[in-house]
């Protein structure tokens, strides 16, 4: 389906991939994983087309294969509406349909014109394919809910989630032999992402796939591929997620033991060598010099013989610190987060009283009547649309509510995360959008930075040139030097690679305050959700004391 050899490519001097080769054959699901900026979507855009490779080849079979592209960010044309959106993303059958009787027409009239038979026998392919598409489409449009939509709306009118959901269902409705996929679950919610999952195990089409949802990875994947940062090199792992990272497990263990090994080569062959050479001194001018001329000959003779061998096993240890050395097994570089003690606030922290919320009178939620204390770890989830960044952006008071009532308990000190990073300021950078809300000079700034991986002069790069993983690894930067006591985080996870992901749980883990957290992601609900707040159909219900994974464990 897909055969990749030697490909390699760089921006200016700086190294993205080097010879990533690997076959994908028809009906894999095979994962793309890696830390942020380590050239997974490159890799990506330059398999659809839309990048070029500096050296290497990769080749489609059968050669005329298109694959489907999702990019991470909404790419979709803002001045159509809803229907003349999905009419494009299903083929335009109408449009393909005349066109076929315009070919049929002029064939008519010259028969042997080979240009035109061929653009015939295309288009009636395509008519084939998006014959296909429209009877997919009702099934596909339901497991996304866009089939509740009027097609009128226009597409700039759409929220970021259905914005997502509308590309994907209409790469899903393309029907393509191969699909390039950059982060498909972002801004979906639990019942979509399963019925993701059930198409993709089901579905006969090959996948390359960018995610770091570890649900998802778990429930789909039959490989992982790692590009690893330093090397900039693929390796792959056959396999699901569990696999992999029990694959890579024994990687360090036995890369750990045979750097210990060595060490203890190196420690024994040093005071080998060294014991000889005092054997070898000790014979030439110590207590067994006895001054006979014969004995000195024999001596000095065994003294040279000795010093050779310590020698010979002195160059052996040179070369097992250079050219055989065995590198000190290493964690990645990982993003480095740990929020301050956090002050203590009343027990209370958010009462909220038969509010309503909504916009311009129209609610959303009504009848939310809801506390949540001091130290409790709440998620919000429910169905995208239904009012969850609406409940924080009114608890934030950014709107306001309809009607009842919100309080924030004493010494509450709110912190929010916004989900598409609209906080961060268009016109900063880095550097700039910390310093305007923390007050540090810039070396104290640059070193705070240097914890979420923003090194050298990255911290000046523009805010619209910034990746989606170094936008949320900012916007995280900035809420942790606020000194917080309440977290209220929009989808936090979204664009954090696999170890950011981690080392995010470990400090939210130990965070002494309270947080209110919307994410759809499963492993992050069941490993640290002390509470679920769940939204479906225009009501809160909450369910209180879940027992997180961690206890589970220590039970």
């Amino acid at each position: 389906m897909l055969s990749v050899h030697s490909l390699s490519k760089s921006y200016g001097i700086n190294t993205v991939l080097t010879n990533i080769t690997f076959n994908l054959n028809a009906d894999e699901k095979a994962a793309l994983v890696g830390p942020n900026g380590c050239g997974k979507t490159t890799l990506l855009r330059i398999l659809a087309g839309l990048e070029s490779a500096d050296r290497g080849t990769f080749h489609f079979n059968p050669p005329d294969l298109k694959p489907g592209y999702l990019p991470q960010g909404a790419d979709l044309p803002e001045g159509l509406t809803l229907g003349e959106t999905l009419t494009r993303l299903q083929g335009n059958l109408p449009g393909l349909t005349r066109r076929l009787e315009e070919l049929s027409s002029a064939l008519a009239v010259a028969p042997n014109h080979a240009r035109l038979q061929q653009e015939y026998d295309d288009c009636l392919a395509r008519i084939q394919l998006a014959s296909e598409s429209v009877g997919n489409a009702p099934a596909i449009l339901a497991g996304f809910s866009l089939d509740n939509l009027p097609a009128e709306i226009p597409v700039g009118a759409l929220s970021g989630g259905q914005k997502t959901r509308l590309q994907l269902a209409g790469l899903l409705l393309a029907n393509p032999r191969l699909l390039l996929l950059d982060e498909p679950t972002n801004h979906l919610d639990q019942e979509m992402l399963e019925w993701l999952e059930n198409w993709l195990r089901r579905s006969p089409c090959a996948v390359l796939m960018v995610s770091h949802d570890r649900v998802f990875l778990e429930r789909t994947a039959d490989a992982i591929y790692e590009i690893d940062p330093a090397s900039h090199t693929l390796k792959v792992y056959p396999g699901n997620y569990s696999a992999y990272l029990e694959q890579k497990a024994s990687e360090r263990e036995r890369a750990q033991q045979e750097y210990s090994d060595q060490q203890d080569e190196i420690a024994r062959l040093t005071q080998t060598a060294h014991r000889i050479r005092s054997n070898a001194h000790f014979r030439k001018g110590g207590k067994a010099d006895t001054g006979d001329k014969f004995a000195r000959g024999f001596f000095a003779n065994r003294s040279l013989e000795t010093l050779r061998r310590a020698k010979a096993i002195e160059a052996r240890v040179e070369r097992l610190l250079n050219e055989d050395h065995i590198d000190k097994p290493r964690d990645s570089w990982r993003m480095k987060m740990e929020f301050d003690a956090a002050t203590e606030s009343g027990r209370d922290v958010i009462v909220l009283s038969d509010l309503t919320i909504g916009y311009d009178g129209a609610p959303l939620l009504s009848g939310i009547d809801a506390v949540l204390r001091f130290g409790q770890r709440a998620v919000l989830t429910g169905p995208n649309g239904c009012g969850k960044t609406t409940l924080l952006r009114t608890i934030t008071g950014q709107i306001p509510a309809l009607s009842g009532r919100l309080r924030l308990g004493s010494a509450v000190r709110p912190g929010y995360m916004a989900q598409e990073q609209e906080d961060l300021g268009a016109d900063a950078n880095a550097l700039e959008s910390l310093q305007r809300i923390s007050g540090w000079n810039e070396t104290e700034t640059r070193t705070f930075l240097h914890k979420y991986l923003f090194t050298g002069d990255e911290v000046f790069t523009p805010m619209n040139a910034l990746s989606f993983g170094q936008r949320t690894r900012l916007s995280l930067a900035r809420l942790v030097s606020r000194g917080c006591n309440l977290l209220l985080l929009d989808e936090p996870l979204n664009h954090l690679d696999l170890a950011s992901r981690g080392q995010f749980e470990q400090a939210l883990a130990a965070f002494k305050g309270t947080v209110l957290v919307v994410t759809h992601d499963r492993y992050f609900i069941q490993r640290y959700a002390t509470h679920l707040w769940q939204i479906n159909q225009g009501k809160l219900r909450i369910e209180e004391n879940l027992p997180t994974n961690q206890e589970k464990n220590d039970e």
